[in-house]
């Protein structure tokens, strides 16, 4: 394996969730581009599971573009839908001055902490 394919693979998106007192949080890890919105909308919303209120915990999150803009929007929209909320963990500082430019923070909200968000 190559240097580059090595820095490839640890770019991409890791994901995975949990369910605490009825709220799904998804620790996300790595670069959400248009190559990882799959990854991004199913841990948020997994197949075939129930919606439920979601905290997405992004302080893994190393870059975010508009295609993971969309997936939250869509996101944010399905749980509203279902009368809960979308709520946004921990984002990094480059991740949380994307949210900030496209005005998804007023939309959607940001939180410091995981527990913030769950206790919000």
């Amino acid at each position: 394996m190559t240097s580059k394919d090595e820095a490839d693979r640890t770019a991409r998106l890791s994901a995975s969730h949990r369910v605490v007192d009825g709220v799904r949080i998804a620790t996300l890890h790595g670069e959400i581009d248009h190559e990882e919105g799959d990854v991004l909308r199913e841990a948020l919303l997994p197949e075939g599971e129930p919606v439920l209120p979601v905290v997405a915990d992004m302080s893994g999150v190393t870059f975010l573009d508009s295609s993971g803009i969309n997936v939250l929007i869509a996101v944010h929209q399905r749980v509203s839908d279902a009368r809960g909320r979308l709520r946004i963990a921990a984002p990094t500082d480059g991740v949380r001055r994307v949210l900030a430019l496209v005005g998804i923070d007023a939309v959607i909200p940001c939180h410091s902490t995981v527990e913030d968000a769950l206790n919000a």
